[in-house]
């Protein structure tokens, strides 16, 4: 399962983040990306009914999308979003217990680094890849830095990533990004899913471009 996920994870390039949504409307927010091309998505476990909501979306959704968790601080939110379908896991941070709990269920782990120490630390614990965050402040230059001593550390920058960008941290070498408020913004709990697919579909463009692709 890790495997094929990590590949999902890598060919997309994108991971959406749903924060604060409920279970019916990150449903319906993911029907309407997936007609776009995004296959995978993220629930914050800080989200009001964030295990139903995976779980439901795990269950709801096309068996191509791969659903996984964010802000996962600790090893008991780890295995409460395992058990309710998450396939890999997102953290801010650095916590070696949420890594552990990953690889003991054959998920993958994503934890939030800034430094090039933090970087080996985690893939040294286990983590699949890591997540350069905030990837707003350190910007594409700092990846495609630190990418020259450490070449075999996937790298997924999220936080301020936009249409603008993501093209940039890309081409810098980072496998994937991740992007959430700067997709959504209040568009889902406003019935404007169609504005939300427009961003989407010029993300997805932008990623591909980056990569040299022809879509």
């Amino acid at each position: 399962m890790g495997n094929h996920d990590f590949e999902v994870i890598r060919q997309s390039g994108l991971i959406v983040v749903l924060r604060g949504l409920d279970t019916q409307l990150s449903i319906a927010t993911a029907e309407a990306l997936y007609e776009v091309g995004i296959r995978v998505l993220e629930v914050t476990v800080d989200s009001p009914g964030a295990l139903e909501t995976i779980a439901g979306m795990t269950q709801g959704l096309p068996d191509d999308v791969l659903i996984g968790a964010g802000t996962v601080l600790d090893a008991t939110s780890a295995v409460q979003a395992i058990h309710a379908g998450a396939r890999f896991l997102f953290a801010p941070n650095l916590n070696v217990s949420v890594i552990n709990a990953a690889n003991r269920y054959g998920r993958i782990a994503i934890p939030g680094v800034m430094t090039p120490t933090e970087m080996v630390q985690a893939v040294e614990a286990g983590a699949r890849a890591v997540k350069v965050f905030p990837a707003i402040a350190l910007g594409p230059d700092y990846v495609k830095q630190v990418r020259a001593p450490l070449p075999h550390i996937p790298i997924i920058p999220t936080g301020g990533i936009n249409e603008e960008n993501v093209g940039r941290f890309i081409e810098a070498g980072a496998i994937a990004a991740g992007v959430g408020g700067s997709l959504l913004g209040d568009d889902p709990q406003n019935g404007r899913l169609d504005r939300v697919k427009e961003r989407a579909a010029r993300l997805v463009q932008r990623v591909a471009e980056a990569r040299g692709e022809l879509r």
